[in-house]
């Protein structure tokens, strides 16, 4: 594979071809918060949390570092007052739904993300996808997996595999960003609520 020497914050990077922004940062020590991703899986860029600014060309765009995959010649900031602004919103949207969330409480302040700019939803979701896609790339077990869609979009076991699978496993409940105990609960209610 060939290098792909790049620039990000102002440091001269070189990466492997077909990495991601983010992995590139990543092996450079330069952190780009995340809530969706993880090493074992596939890149998602569901939370856009890791959105980053980048130049090329002679113009610049805003893009998710964990799905962009590197150029030559590449110039990224992975801090600016237009991105802080971005992630201070998606934080604030994501907290109306998940408010406890130890994780993105941190990011919050980190951010100047008010938790309650939005009124709250307490779903406890955020939709990153960590829990469904583990289970299906990972485990291979599809027992959890996301229903309806748009604003009713929800997570949800299925109960007929998770009474077979999840309460040996539980790998996916510490992935969860907002609430592994979340998680126990909704396999409960939906193994509660499966006719046996």
């Amino acid at each position: 594979m060939n290098k792909i020497r790049l620039n990000i914050d102002g440091k001269d990077v070189q990466a492997m071809e077909g990495m991601t922004i983010l992995e590139a940062a990543q092996s450079v020590g330069i952190s780009i918060p995340t809530l969706c991703h993880h090493e074992k899986l596939e890149p998602f860029g569901g939370c856009r949390i890791c959105m980053v600014e980048i130049e090329a060309g002679g113009w610049s765009k805003h893009v998710v570092s964990c799905v962009y995959t590197v150029e030559e010649d590449l110039v990224v900031k992975t801090r600016s007052a237009k991105i802080d602004k971005i992630r201070k919103v998606i934080l604030e949207l994501q907290l109306a739904h998940a408010p406890d969330s130890p994780q993105m409480l941190e990011l919050a302040q980190v951010y100047g993300a008010d938790p309650n700019r939005f009124e709250q939803e307490a779903s406890f979701c955020i939709h990153c996808g960590l829990c469904v896609r583990y289970c299906a790339e990972v485990k291979q077990k599809h027992a959890v997996g996301f229903v309806d869609r748009g604003m009713r979009k929800e997570i949800s076991f299925i109960p007929e595999i998770a009474a077979q699978e999840c309460w040996n496993c539980k790998e996916c409940f510490p992935l969860c960003p907002t609430e592994a105990l979340q998680a126990a609960y909704v396999l409960t209610r939906s193994l509660s609520a499966a006719p046996f």
